[in-house]
């Protein structure tokens, strides 16, 4: 009953010590130690090795290592087999300090400062209050919900859109592309966490920035390529857009040279807005791993139509 672990291998050695101390007497490998492959039945990774169900013909699970499953291909995987997206707590945590700390940046013109600061420019932005700045969440699911909470302290009015419907408190929410209009109008930060589906990809373009307040700012921290690329940097250009904080690209990593890299109103960063913790993770995934022995539903189960 071996548990296969395929990510990156540095914190991999901290899930094989957590393994150890919380079930000895679980077999655990890291990729591509994979020993005896009719063995492997549950997989945790990120990037799938290619045939999961040949290769591992007794697979149980297989567990994304982090949050998203976009870059699994479903026609490769049966559909009998649980994809399971990670839901450990420390994914949510570190996400509401990304996004917190980007909507402040945005909110209080940190991207401004820090050109003058390079221009050794002294000149104060007058200060917009909190309550007359709304940041819109694209996205109800665990981290979005997570993030609406935090930023609650704040006295942001806060406005919330999903595919489904959804009630939060303290949040005036919107759903399916009917009210996406009435939503975006009212966003003057503008936060993707969406899932990355066909529906999805490439929803963040021109037509998108046109309905938002003028002068919005942009949070992604959903996908790459959400983001019509060309359409983004016109809006930064007009005025449409005033300022974006970045996390995911399409490609990653940015080529030298692209335009997203030197743009004075682009704040990017290396896809690293969460983090899978080790020793939270190991927790979630004994957990499933024991609701399923046990025939009970699992939490963070994919659905394979909706795509996440």
């Amino acid at each position: 009953m071996t548990v296969l672990y395929k990510a990156n291998m540095v914190r991999g050695e901290e899930w094989a010590r957590f393994f150890a101390e919380r079930a000895p007497d679980m077999p655990f490998r890291l990729w591509p130690d994979i020993g005896d492959p009719a063995d492997v039945r549950y997989l945790v990774t990120w990037v799938p090795p290619d045939d999961i169900a040949t290769t591992f013909p007794n697979i149980e699970l297989v567990f994304s290592v982090g949050a998203g499953v976009d870059q699994f291909d479903a026609s490769k995987l049966p559909a009998h087999i649980p994809l399971l997206r990670m839901m450990e707590p420390g994914i949510a945590e570190t996400m509401v300090e990304y996004v917190t700390m980007s909507v402040l940046a945005l909110h209080r013109d940190l991207l401004h400062f820090i050109n003058q600061q390079k221009a050794q420019v002294w000149r104060e932005i007058r200060i917009t209050p909190a309550k007359r700045r709304r940041v819109g969440v694209m996205g109800l699911g665990q981290l979005g919900q997570a993030v609406l909470e935090r930023l609650t302290a704040f006295g942001f009015p806060l406005l919330g859109w999903n595919r489904s419907p959804r009630e939060i408190d303290g949040v005036t929410c919107y759903s399916g592309a009917a009210a996406l209009t009435e939503f975006l109008a009212q966003a003057d930060i503008l936060v993707c966490l969406l899932p990355l589906t066909e529906e999805t990809r490439g929803i963040l373009n021109a037509d998108l920035f046109q309905r938002l307040p003028r002068g919005a700012g942009l949070v992604n921290v959903g996908r790459g390529p959400h983001l019509i690329e060309a359409d983004f940097l016109a809006a930064l250009d007009s005025g449409t857009l005033s300022g974006a904080v970045l996390d995911v690209t399409d490609p990653e990593p940015l080529p030298a040279g692209h335009p997203f890299w030197s743009h004075p109103r682009i704040l990017l960063t290396p896809h690293n807005a969460s983090m899978t913790t080790p020793d939270t993770a190991v927790d979630y995934v004994l957990d499933v791993i024991a609701r399923h022995r046990r025939g009970e539903e699992l939490p963070g189960l994919v659905n394979r139509t909706r795509g996440y």
